[in-house]
């Protein structure tokens, strides 16, 4: 408990479709008795339906929890069914073309037949970026899938099973070789990894409940710790630029709460150039008369507002709520096309 779980060596399997197990025996026959019951055999998933995690702010040690890095990227779902290969961003949209320097490792792979579960992420230095991974069309980065979980597996159905046992499970049948990467997790002490990870700059961690079975929906099973806060905010409106800025000034960005559309601040920080001018087209392309906003009295008075149809999410980083529900600090990291915009509520 304590310990880091290092990444794996994978064991190719000889003959048949054994590739990519070990020699001795295919992962699914490894499964005990009680385990078997807890599978049952189907197709490939037709969609993502990820598993999400339910932001925390309470740091815990348990030995029966463990906690991964929280990577700040794209959440995919890498399906491959014999020659068919699909990867799946968490609100089912195809990444293959996005990626497709993915697409043949997973490809390449011995096993033939798996669903993963896993995040797309790009570096800037140690640290997962991403601004970097959103501004792959204007500058060449590389990328990588950090996989976390297995879903399906040569014909079955394993999200029943533990999540120990599944992560046995990735393990054994898939080789990790670049640009594919296991994520390792530590068992069980979650307070001193979370200072570790704060100190060294990520994002937070993952903490999820070591027995629990994979549920296509967010749960409390696996939980968020952020060390600094960020979330997906939907863009209402955009001011005029003053001064040398070109193109647009601030996003006016906010939340669904009953349905509606509240609103949280202005977003002013965190655009280079190009960044400016492709927001401002495609916001052009999105104006609308009305603001889209429910709380008309908290919007800022400023002039030269042009409102926009609330249809384009941000990832905007901040650094607390202030206590009548507006950003302090916040800065745009990038777009997310990854999340529908009706789905963006307040992580409280």
């Amino acid at each position: 408990s304590g310990t880091p779980d290092r990444r794996p060596k994978n064991r190719r399997g000889i003959g048949g479709s054994g590739g990519g197990y070990p020699v001795e025996m295919p992962p699914l026959e490894q499964l005990s008795a009680a385990e078997r019951r807890l599978v049952r055999p189907g197709g490939p998933p037709s969609g993502a339906a990820a598993m999400k995690a339910t932001l925390t702010d309470r740091p815990f040690s348990d030995p029966g929890w463990i906690f991964e890095r929280k990577l700040d990227g794209v959440r995919c779902v890498a399906i491959r069914d014999g020659d068919d290969v699909r990867l799946r961003s968490r609100n089912d949209l195809g990444l293959d073309s996005r990626y497709p320097e993915l697409v043949g490792p997973v490809a390449g792979q011995a096993t033939r037949r798996f669903a993963i579960d896993g995040e797309v992420v790009a570096f800037d230095g140690n640290r997962t970026s991403f601004t970097r991974l959103a501004g792959r069309g204007r500058r060449w980065t590389p990328v990588y899938l950090y996989a976390f979980d297995i879903l399906w597996l040569d014909g079955v159905d394993v999200r029943g099973l533990p999540l120990r046992t599944r992560k046995r499970l990735l393990r054994e049948a898939i080789e990790f070789t670049e640009p594919l990467r296991y994520t390792p997790h530590r068992n069980g002490d979650g307070e001193a990894f979370f200072a570790v990870a704060c100190r060294r700059g990520w994002e937070g961690l993952i903490a999820k409940r070591a027995d629990s079975p994979y549920a296509g929906a967010r749960s409390g099973d696996w939980l968020k710790l952020k060390c600094e806060h960020g979330q997906e905010l939907v863009i209402g409106g955009f001011t005029a630029p003053r001064g040398s800025r070109e193109h647009l000034g601030a996003l006016l960005v906010g939340h669904y709460d009953g349905g509606e559309l509240r609103y949280a601040g202005k977003v002013g920080t965190g655009f280079d150039r190009a960044t400016l001018a492709d927001l401002a087209d495609r916001l052009g392309r999105r104006s609308r008369a009305s603001s889209p906003f429910a709380d008309p009295e908290r919007l800022p008075r400023t002039p030269g507002i042009t409102w926009v149809r609330p249809d384009l999410v941000a990832a905007v980083g901040f650094t607390e709520w202030t206590p009548d529900g507006l950003l302090r600090h916040p800065r745009f990291l990038g777009l997310r096309d990854d999340k529908a915009a009706g789905e963006v509520v307040r992580e409280r």
